[in-house]
């Protein structure tokens, strides 16, 4: 696979405040990889740096020659980068169209125009072409927005928070539509993004990050199945952490034995998803603490043999309060880690 960027070390400082702290990280071309972490914890800044919007305080930025490093900094204008803002940033005073054409320079009139309907029909938007970005909804603008960055064919694209400004009934159709058209523009995309959810659906490759730090990267379905660390697990969604104690390679739980590959013996942690924990006719004893309704799924707690524990069951299946029920673990949806 082609290397689209690499970070190496990355570091920016604000006073004595390190809003990014050593990352790195690996884009590759053809592929969306979604950099996923709470509010504030750096991925913005991130992302700002990778465009060359801001100098590094230390780290490198390259492709198959620096970008930025200690001794040069390229500026946003000569790096192959398009950037979707998460105001969009369109120009009010241009029609769609000439948003899209802005970056073509280099093209004649023609020429220009050409290409921008070319990239405004990849986002199904070649009707708006002569329309302003006022008179768009929220979602055509992100798609205009998103138009205008692969215009100039760039090698990356970086996106952030593109969906945190739709509608909930907005997001899936906006989404499907980037993906779409990051997809046949065949760039190397990368997606700041909040949402856990929207993260693990888009992702070929994610990047966990927190408090400055990438915390874990791999597949959505590694990282999930396979966190490093509990907060790696939790930016995923809801975790059971259980003390456990490794010896030969096992942890013993009061729900059964989970495999611990690589762990040397002594204290650890296992990290339980909440869909682990599902009903048996003959499993461990739990007593039923609460029950909240979501919808197709119940939020169940439960406490087992001194711990309690959040599970999520079908609704028409889960138990009522204060009853006892039994209890399976499964393991394919549990990992045991370092405490």
């Amino acid at each position: 696979m082609t290397t689209a960027l690499t970070l190496d070390g990355v570091r920016k400082l604000y006073g004595a405040k390190a809003a990014v702290d050593g990352v790195s990280l690996t884009l590759e071309a053809g592929k969306i990889t979604c950099l996923l972490g709470p509010s504030g914890c750096g991925k913005s800044t991130l992302l700002r740096l990778i465009a060359g919007l801001e100098p590094l305080d230390g780290g490198t930025v390259s492709t198959n020659h620096i970008l930025s490093g200690p001794r040069s900094h390229l500026p946003p204008e000569q790096r192959d980068i398009g950037f979707v803002f998460q105001d969009y940033a369109l120009f009010p005073h241009m029609s769609v169209e000439d948003n899209v054409a802005f970056g073509l320079k280099r093209l004649s009139p023609a020429e220009r125009q050409k290409h921008a309907l070319l990239q405004l029909q990849r986002v199904h938007l070649a009707d708006r072409a002569k329309a302003f970005p006022q008179a768009l909804s929220g979602g055509e603008q992100q798609r205009i927005a998103l138009a205008r960055a692969l215009a100039r064919e760039p090698a990356l694209v970086l996106l952030d928070e593109p969906f945190s400004g739709l509608d909930a009934h907005l997001k899936a159709g906006v989404r499907d539509a980037t993906l779409e058209a990051l997809r046949q523009a065949g760039t190397a995309a990368l997606i700041v993004t909040h949402d856990a959810e929207e993260a693990l659906m888009m992702a070929d490759h994610l990047a966990l990050m927190d408090q400055g730090q990438i915390l874990q990267t791999g597949t959505p379905q590694d990282c999930y199945r396979h966190p490093v660390s509990l907060a790696a697990s939790r930016l995923l969604g809801p975790a059971n952490p259980i003390a456990v104690v490794v010896a030969g390679g096992k942890a013993d739980t009061v729900l059964g034995s989970l495999d611990a590959p690589g762990l040397a013996d002594g204290p650890a942690m296992a990290i339980v998803r909440p869909e682990a924990l599902t009903l048996t006719a003959d499993g461990t004893p739990a007593l039923v603490l609460a029950n909240r309704f979501a919808g197709a799924e119940s939020w169940i707690t439960l406490r087992i043999g001194g711990l309690d524990l959040e599970a999520r069951m079908a609704t028409r299946a889960s138990p009522v309060v204060g009853s006892q029920v039994f209890i399976t673990l499964d393991p394919s949806a549990c990992t045991v880690t370092r405490a």
